[in-house]
């Protein structure tokens, strides 16, 4: 008998909470019947012919807060309510422009329809900022949000990409919640936005452009990635290098991410390279359209592709962003209107679109130019693929950190001088110690199909995945690592209670 895949009007419209806590499990098969359809997402309705544009440009405006243990009697809040609650502390005084920040695009995408322009723009919210903003009431701002990403007449202009639930950096997350992750964000934004706008999420913006260039943990990555339905990833252009190891060459086009790990197994991924290093006056002042209209055609395979400049920014940190960015992207999108209303010459496309648009052209991601993460091929230099173990692994490894002291396996971001491991040994320790308490208590109760809908799984999952919040490492010492011990100990008590 022939099993036939729900549609999306068949599955149960997902409930944002459950039992007071974000709906962020306990519909994995729904989720996964949703996500791994292969139709093209933006192609049938994209307004883009291929060949009237001589080159493009994508940019992604990235946004977090994370949660803390902060609210009456240590509960779960969102670091912008704790913002609006402490004025005089830091940069809290930023809580009002921080939130108009996150629902402008809103506005700004249909007033630029309105009047005959063609925008686009990519959002990368984590499931954290989401969740803080309806804790503390901001109906407005997911609602503003919701009308660019189900309504129609806006959502070719606006792409989501996928991200880890709790901006969780991945090359120190423990593999085992590498997915848990992904498919938690998965859950809750299908909660707020629908199972037809989660079906278009296709692209994956990891936290801090942080790659894993530990083999093992870079192919887990992928595979996760892949088993959940993500089509390409971006990555910053120093966290990959040739399987030669050299820098890339020319990064205005897809490139495919290959992760070989100790057992010998290989995978791979479509990446679209973020150029440049971490400057959100990049996007602000909208340098990705400047530098695509000194660009030309290129080939791939035997096709002639316009190329793409891909840049993410923070969408609301800086005064850049917050006070430059409405300019400089409206102005941009009017100038491009004047050549055949911005489908014409440069023009604006998002990641999946413009990837549907040159492989309905001819293009075979098995065409793009290969790339692995950085230091890998010193790895390879000593290993045989093809006859690869994991002491094998291990023991080339340890060699190279002897020899090498430029080399590392603790991956690459747009931070390039910040490690994430070493010097947060205090933060990184219990984390791996709580995530492995989490698999030795859950894992053998697997079996039971009802225990991702359990209150107590719900709530074990949600304090696992936030201890592992990049925000408690990137800020150091003292109150973030505070925040962090904090939960760490609730998680464990909850753990040795429930389960």
């Amino acid at each position: 008998m022939v099993s036939i895949a729900p549609t999306l009007t068949d599955l149960p419209k997902l409930e944002e909470f459950a039992q007071g806590l974000p709906n962020i499990c306990g519909w994995e098969n729904a989720v996964r019947s949703v996500v791994q359809r292969n139709e093209p997402v933006f192609l049938p309705i994209t307004n883009i012919r291929l060949e009237d544009i001589s080159a493009a440009f994508a940019i992604a405006l990235h946004m977090h807060q994370p949660t803390i243990p902060a609210g009456p009697n240590g509960e779960y809040i969102g670091h912008l309510q704790y913002m609006f609650e402490h004025t005089g502390e830091g940069d809290n005084h930023n809580a009002g422009p921080f939130s108009w920040c996150y629902s402008r695009m809103g506005e700004f995408i249909p007033e630029l329809i309105a009047n005959g322009c063609n925008p686009r723009v990519m959002l990368d919210y984590s499931g954290n900022l989401l969740w803080g903003l309806r804790q503390m009431g901001r109906h407005d701002v997911i609602d503003s949000l919701k009308r660019i990403t189900c309504d129609p007449q806006y959502y070719l202009h606006v792409e989501w990409l996928g991200t880890m639930w709790s901006h969780a950096v991945v090359p120190s997350t423990p593999l085992p919640d590498l997915k848990l992750h992904i498919q938690a964000w998965q859950h809750y934004f299908a909660s707020i936005f629908g199972w037809e706008a989660l079906a278009r999420v296709k692209g994956f913006s990891p936290p801090e452009m942080h790659l894993p260039n530990h083999p093992d943990t870079l192919f887990e990555f992928i595979k996760a990635l892949k088993e959940s339905g993500y089509r390409w990833i971006m990555v910053q252009e120093h966290s990959v290098e040739t399987l030669e190891g050299h820098s890339l060459g020319y990064k205005h086009l897809p490139h495919r991410l290959i992760a070989r790990n100790s057992h010998g197994e290989t995978t791979s991924i479509t990446a679209l390279i973020k150029t440049q290093g971490s400057d959100t006056k990049l996007v602000a002042q909208m340098q990705p359209y400047y530098e695509a209209k000194t660009l030309s055609k290129q080939q791939i395979g035997s096709v002639n592709v316009p190329p793409i400049v891909t840049q993410i920014g923070d969408g609301e940190n800086g005064g850049v962003m917050m006070n430059e960015f409405p300019d400089g992207f409206k102005r941009t999108t009017y100038e491009i209107a004047q050549n055949n209303g911005g489908k014409s010459g440069t023009v604006a496309l998002n990641g999946t679109e413009y990837l549907e648009l040159i492989e309905a052209a001819g293009c075979s991601p098995e065409d793009y130019s290969p790339c692995q993460a950085v230091q890998q091929h010193k790895i390879w230099q000593r290993l045989d693929p093809e006859n690869v173990t994991p002491e094998k692994m291990a023991e080339a490894i340890a060699q190279l950190q002897q020899e090498d002291h430029q080399f590392h396996v603790d991956g690459s971001s747009w931070t390039n001088n910040l490690n994430w491991v070493q010097g947060y040994e205090n933060v990184v320790g219990p984390m791996n110690s709580l995530s492995a308490l989490f698999h030795e208590k859950i894992d053998p109760l697997l079996g039971d199909e009802t225990l991702t809908q359990q209150p107590r799984y719900r709530q074990a999952l949600l304090n696992n995945l936030l201890t592992q919040t990049s925000c408690f490492r990137y800020w150091g010492q003292g109150m973030w690592t505070d925040f962090a011990r904090s939960i760490y100990n609730r998680a464990i008590n909850q753990l040795n209670n429930d389960f």
